[in-house]
């Protein structure tokens, strides 16, 4: 006979095993039968013991960033250096292979000291247009590039080396994501599998800016704030969007009060920021600036919303950095609000995927490698494989109209590819496929009971010291206090291990 003692020390063991997608989300069950199924008991008693979540989703992302390297093979045997539309036709195109030699790293310039020649560049630049710390990444590599050999062969050496070093940036990723989600490490399988990293992790650097977020975030999540604006203020050094989590992280922490939580990331995010970018600053102002004045002047550029009404109109848009920036404020804003108004406190992740995908709506250019800077908020936010795969889907229909857009307009008179029109069509699906899931975002805030984390009695597990903290400042009407359910009572169960046993039933019971 089991005494009640021994049911109850049972469930709650099961309700601290890690969430299995096939479990819980119908899309992963339906998919999870081309691999026999989902979980079986054997799995669920903690058997697969050294294949925890974490170490077989490395390797698949591993296996994916290889596929997308198998992906660029057309260009890496010829494409690239034959020009016009030949790397468009592919879809294989990469700026790694192209910059090594226009920004001078083939003939050891060093990045914002050394001006590059206009011969070099053909673009008009002068130094390098990248922010400081993607700068050293690229230097790294071109360190670790073999100078033996004519320059396409060390090109493509160039961009092996830094495929290999953003493949340990999207392996870190994925591990960040699993880390932060507690019971539901399985959801870093979504950026694992994740067709859109497969397909655009080589284009550029993206990556890194990316991974040293994930890493910010981590931090966070385990109530390290001062650690946690340390690699925020890093990843801004390397791309500049990641300072919008600074904006989520203060909106939240004014709403619960804990505002010296805010201080401690600021002040690290501010002093890591300083750090990497004040030598440049003093040392090489002029390159330090190639990249802000860049940004600053840049006009209406691929995959932007602003290209669409600009060619449809027929108005050369010559003011549109201040309609960019109304907009950004304008979404900014409506954000705060959202923040602030709705009936329970947002999590951490579900703002920052808000406030990067208005940057990214409100831009004036999108490359399609900033899917990036989306997919692990877009995981942390709504982990559900339905609305991520009609996301991805849409990235990946864009992935391939820009690149048949350029080989329209670089193939001469050929016009093998896609025309304006159809090349509109690919913005526009790229807009509502973004638009959908931020409507997914804001309707999870706005009725938490559809939130699949606070489904399970989660609060913001990515929310550090946010996570489970009562609101001081709140400006709706309707108001729900965080709740704590019992999964969360005991102690911590590591992941791939075995669950200890329940104790044997008393003979007297």
């Amino acid at each position: 006979m089991t005494s009640v003692r021994d049911r109850d020390e049972t469930g709650r063991q099961e309700r601290e095993l890690p969430v299995r997608p096939s479990d819980e989300d119908p899309v992963a069950a339906a998919g999870s039968e081309f691999l026999g199924g989902p979980t079986g008991r054997w799995a669920r008693s903690g058997g697969y013991r050294w294949w925890n979540p974490v170490r077989v989703m490395v390797l698949v992302v591993i296996g994916m960033f290889a596929l997308g390297m198998a992906q660029k093979a057309p260009c890496y045997s010829g494409g690239w250096f034959k020009g016009g539309s030949p790397q468009y036709i592919h879809a294989c195109y990469s700026d790694i292979p192209h910059l090594y030699s226009q920004r001078g790293f083939a003939t050891d310039l060093v990045p914002y000291f050394d001006r590059i020649p206009d011969s070099v560049s053909g673009s008009g630049f002068h130094y390098l247009e990248y922010p400081v710390l993607t700068g050293l990444f690229m230097e790294v590599a071109s360190w670790l590039t073999p100078h033996g050999g004519s320059l396409q062969h060390r090109a493509q050496i160039y961009w092996i080396v830094n495929s290999a070093m953003l493949m340990i940036c999207a392996a870190v990723l994925v591990v960040c994501v699993a880390r932060m989600q507690r019971r539901r490490p399985w959801d870093g399988l979504l950026i694992a599998l994740s067709p859109a990293l497969a397909l655009t992790a080589t284009i550029n650097w993206d990556l890194f800016a990316v991974a040293l977020t994930a890493v910010g975030m981590l931090l966070w999540s385990r109530s390290r704030p001062l650690a946690a604006g340390v690699l925020i203020g890093l990843a801004t050094a390397a791309k500049l969007y990641p300072v919008l989590l600074l904006l989520a992280l203060f909106l939240l922490c004014l709403r619960a009060g804990k505002l010296r939580a805010f201080g401690a990331a600021l002040g690290g995010a501010v002093a890591s920021w300083l750090i990497v970018n004040g030598p440049v600053i003093l040392g090489a102002r002029a390159g330090w600036t190639e990249f802000y004045s860049f940004s600053r002047t840049r006009g209406v550029d691929y995959g932007s919303v602003w290209l669409i009404i600009m060619q449809r109109s027929g108005n050369p848009l010559s003011g549109v950095s201040a309609y960019v920036a109304a907009l950004m404020l304008l979404l900014c804003a409506g954000i705060a609000a959202l923040a602030l108004y709705a009936p329970r406190r947002p999590r951490f992740a579900q703002l920052a995927f808000l406030l990067v995908a208005a940057l990214i709506v409100s831009n004036k250019v999108y490359s399609p490698q900033y899917v990036l800077w989306l997919l692990p908020l877009a995981v942390l936010a709504r982990p559900r494989w339905r609305d991520l795969l009609i996301w991805q889907g849409a990235e990946v229909l864009y992935f391939l109209g820009i690149w048949m857009q350029l080989a329209y307009v670089t193939g001469g008179t050929k016009h093998h590819g896609l025309s304006a029109d159809g090349y509109h069509l690919a913005i526009a699906v790229h807009l509502l496929g973004t638009l959908y899931l931020c409507g997914m975002v804001v309707r999870d805030i706005l009725l938490p009971e559809h939130d699949v984390l606070r489904q399970g009695g989660d609060d913001d597990p990515a929310g550090g010291v946010l996570d489970g903290a009562e609101d001081v400042f709140f400006l709706g009407t309707v108001h729900h206090e965080p709740r704590h359910a019992a999964p969360f009572a005991g102690p911590r169960v590591e992941w791939g291990t075995a669950l200890p046993q329940a104790p044997k039933a008393d003979p007297e019971s």
